[in-house]
């Protein structure tokens, strides 16, 4: 379960860092949009992009959460990506968060492989 600090960042229009390990075991950070249910923190990505290609060799990661009005406020989870949704399920989300952060759908021009979503359950979970 996600702690409901977090959610609420998560949930509003505030950035992500999320951080995944390269073939070699270096970290690797991406700033994201991101979205949290109940359960999972929730990031949209390409399956052609990096990140989504370390998440299925190695699930773990770590999502930093900063509020965009006040950068002291953020949260840390650290977890494990327990599911990938794609689909018109990844595409309707990505719309949602454009929709969030810019006020518009995602532009699809700019979609070049599969939409998926990264449900991302905590290990640790800390809002400051």
């Amino acid at each position: 379960m996600i702690d409901d600090a977090i959610k609420k960042l998560a949930q509003e229009p505030n950035f992500a860092a999320l951080t995944t390990l390269l073939p070699d075991g270096r970290p690797m950070s991406h700033m994201m949009w991101v979205d949290a249910d109940d359960e999972h923190i929730l990031i949209n990505t390409e399956v052609h992009r990096q990140r989504f290609k370390n998440v299925e060799r190695d699930a773990r990661v770590a999502v930093t959460i900063i509020n965009r009005d006040n950068p002291y406020q953020y949260a840390e989870v650290r977890g494990r990506v327990v599911d990938t949704t794609g689909g018109d399920e990844a595409r309707a989300n990505i719309d949602a968060l454009s929709r969030k952060y810019v006020g518009n759908d995602y532009d699809p021009a700019a979609i070049t492989t599969e939409r998926v979503i990264l449900r991302i359950a905590p290990d640790r979970q800390r809002a400051y």
